[in-house]
């Protein structure tokens, strides 16, 4: 048994930590608001339906929290959430984007607020009410500290849910902010009517932009292929309950960003990690093609339509795979 902390009561947080009491830890969950209606109701309303079992402690005081700290903040928050910690010594990081302004990666960003923290990413393809109901899944813990990952992926592991580790925390961090982007273009394409050959196409050509991104930024073309890249990147540009397939479908059906945005409560990450994404890539000094995230970026922001964007890569000149 472990002691385990889950700062961030979101979906995500919260079904990890229901996934951190079903596989035996005592487990301490933090809610930035309403700490005390969801340890009184035993629910999130970020993951209603789901109780939350008795080893679950829920409290608004992060000093309380020790043990495994598992930070399930979206990229841009996870900074100031962490900045509230009085101690990180194990820290397990689940944000899944770049910090906009600092084009920080996650465990950069852990590593600057907690220096001398072991750290890991959490990441893979997953969606948080599956996870809460014990559906099967896998994920990947990856670190540069091997004692670490086996650790906390003995800590968190039931039989419905596998965890593999991975000593290419560069990797792995990369598929998962750039799966969000290409969601959205994924999104877009299903919202036009452009039809299924077109998604697996574009997923495909994704893929092919997320190898190299990885291997300029230092990490290895096979974690791109694995659950971190290929496999979050399907779930996310398949699955009708993906935050970013989602916003691109309505992006694709006509709706304005803006109006999107402001009938969500949850994040929807690609939105500030497209531009991060392709301004980390620059500052690689690398020369990287990435059409399929500048299209989306451009869309985002404004300076292209998607009827302009769509043309624009179908025009690009033929060349072997």
């Amino acid at each position: 048994m472990s002691e385990i902390a889950v700062l961030g009561a979101g979906a995500w947080g919260t079904a990890l930590a229901i996934q951190a009491a079903r596989a035996g830890n005592n487990v301490v969950l933090w809610a930035r608001a309403g700490a005390d209606a969801i340890a009184a109701s035993r629910e999130s309303p970020r993951l209603p339906g789901h109780r939350l079992p008795d080893a679950i402690h829920v409290t608004g005081d992060r000093s309380l929290l020790s043990g495994i700290v598992i930070a399930a903040v979206p990229a841009q928050s996870l900074r100031a959430a962490l900045a509230g910690l009085a101690r990180a010594e194990v820290l397990v990081v689940c944000a899944k984007g770049i910090e906009a302004g600092t084009l920080r990666l996650p465990l950069e960003i852990a590593a600057e607020v907690h220096p001398g923290a072991v750290t890991a990413v959490l990441t893979g393809p997953n969606f948080a009410h599956e996870i809460a109901a014990g559906k099967p899944a896998a994920s990947v813990i990856a670190g540069v500290d091997e004692t670490m990952r086996e650790t906390v992926a003995r800590s968190l592991a039931t039989a419905s849910f596998r965890l593999y580790g991975s000593d290419d925390p560069i990797g792995a961090q990369l598929g998962g902010a750039a799966k969000n982007v290409i969601a959205i273009a994924a999104g877009a394409v299903t919202g036009a009517g452009l039809g299924e050959n077109a998604r697996a196409a574009l997923i495909t050509r994704g893929l092919a932009e997320l190898s190299r991104l990885t291997v300029a930024l230092g990490g290895r073309a096979e974690t791109a292929m694995g659950l971190s890249g290929l496999g979050d990147l399907l779930l996310t540009c398949t699955g009708p309950a993906s935050r970013n397939f989602s916003l691109g479908l309505a992006l694709g059906q006509g709706e304005t960003l803006a109006a999107i945005l402001a009938a969500r409560h949850a994040v929807t990450e690609g939105v500030a990690t497209a531009p991060a994404l392709l301004a980390r890539a620059q500052n690689a000094g690398v020369s990287i093609e990435m059409p399929i995230c500048e299209a989306v970026a451009a869309l985002l922001e404004g300076r292209t339509t998607l009827r302009e964007a769509i043309g624009a890569l179908l025009a690009r000149p033929r060349r072997d795979e």
